[in-house]
């Protein structure tokens, strides 16, 4: 998994007394993790330009694009209502292994509920009677045929921690570069997991206008 070392800030795409707007690099912690080698991160590059930055959702370290922080606890709320309630739009470009058929309907729906693999944290994995509803909306945007490969648009309407990623695996079509669901040949593919939230969209918690931001997948 590529790493992420460069420690200077990060500059948002997007910046108002209420919201930031970032685009996270691959390899870098949105939060802070267990033990010294791993505080730096997202939030804390964040906050030491704007000490009242706070968080409101998360992407995998692996995974990179775009996410909102609330500045202060009144704009966390509103924007952590939000997403509670399905009102925040996240789409994402994914590359995977194989040839992955293109839905009838244009776009398809994965279906299958997700539950932590407990003995094999932070691993996650399909389980239809123990498992949280899972839903991802998913679509081909193109075919590789010499890399036997496929570029998908993904748009989950649940939040679920890996939920992508598991999703695609259980379909048979695991990401590049996936160091935790993808065997070692797919993995190796890529320097790193090709998985980039690509589209953002919400109300702001203050103005109540809508705001649409776009980052193009750097692969």
């Amino acid at each position: 998994m590529t790493q992420c070392s460069d420690r200077h800030a990060i500059e948002p795409l997007y910046a108002d007394d209420a919201v930031l707007v970032l685009d996270k690099p691959s390899g870098l912690l949105a939060v802070p993790g267990r033990g010294p080698d791993k505080q730096d991160c997202l939030a804390a590059r964040v906050q030491a330009r704007y000490p009242d930055a706070l968080i409101v959702h998360r992407l995998d370290m692996a995974t990179s694009g775009l996410m909102v922080m609330a500045r202060g606890p009144a704009a966390q709320r509103a924007l952590s209502k939000a997403f509670a309630a399905r009102e925040v739009h996240k789409r994402y470009i994914a590359v995977v292994a194989g040839r992955l058929d293109a839905p009838s309907e244009g776009w398809g729906v994965i279906d299958l509920p997700i539950i932590v693999d407990w003995p094999n944290r932070p691993r996650r994995m399909v389980d239809r009677q123990l498992g949280k509803p899972s839903l991802t909306r998913w679509r081909v945007l193109a075919h590789d045929e010499s890399a036997r490969t496929t570029r998908v648009e993904l748009e989950p309407v649940t939040g679920r921690s890996h939920q992508l990623r598991v999703h695609l695996r259980e379909l048979g079509y695991p990401i590049l570069g996936d160091a935790l669901y993808a065997p070692p040949d797919i993995q190796a593919q890529a320097g790193r997991l090709l998985l980039h939230a690509c589209s953002l969209d919400f109300i702001h918690p203050v103005t109540g206008e809508a705001q649409a931001f776009e980052r193009l997948a750097p692969f």
